[in-house]
């Protein structure tokens, strides 16, 4: 059984940056792939970025260049780091992991394990 605590969320103003971690514990993160999802009020979750475990990374057209996935092996820490911030990434962020291969990374289905989110407030 995995376990998954987001932290680093918090409130900046647009054009800030913010730095998420996810701390798993239970397993070695090294061999699953892992997702960042975000769920606005009123919204549905939607993926954000993911990277599988041979390093490759996808992300969402949204957030492409601003955003950066990474994983810290020895430390069993994935992470988000979010630049230049605009309102619009307002919600909260979740961290998804699932030890199978996972063709459709976007789909809040293809993850077993998630945490319970960080809210970031992006203020204009």
């Amino acid at each position: 059984q995995v376990q998954l605590v987001e932290a680093g969320g918090g409130s900046v103003q647009s054009g800030g940056s913010l730095k998420l971690s996810c701390t798993a514990s239970g397993d070695t993160l090294r061999t699953y792939c892992m997702g960042w999802f975000r769920q606005a009020p009123g919204h549905e979750r939607e993926a954000v970025a993911s990277t599988d475990s041979d390093g490759r990374t996808t992300y969402a057209d949204s957030v492409i260049g601003r955003f950066t996935i990474s994983q810290d092996n020895a430390k069993n820490i994935l992470y988000l780091e979010m630049n230049n911030l605009t309102p619009d990434d307002t919600a909260v962020y979740f961290c998804a992991a699932d030890p199978r291969w996972i063709n459709d990374w976007s789909n809040v289905k293809s993850y077993h394990y998630w945490g319970q989110g960080t809210q970031v407030t992006v203020s204009s």
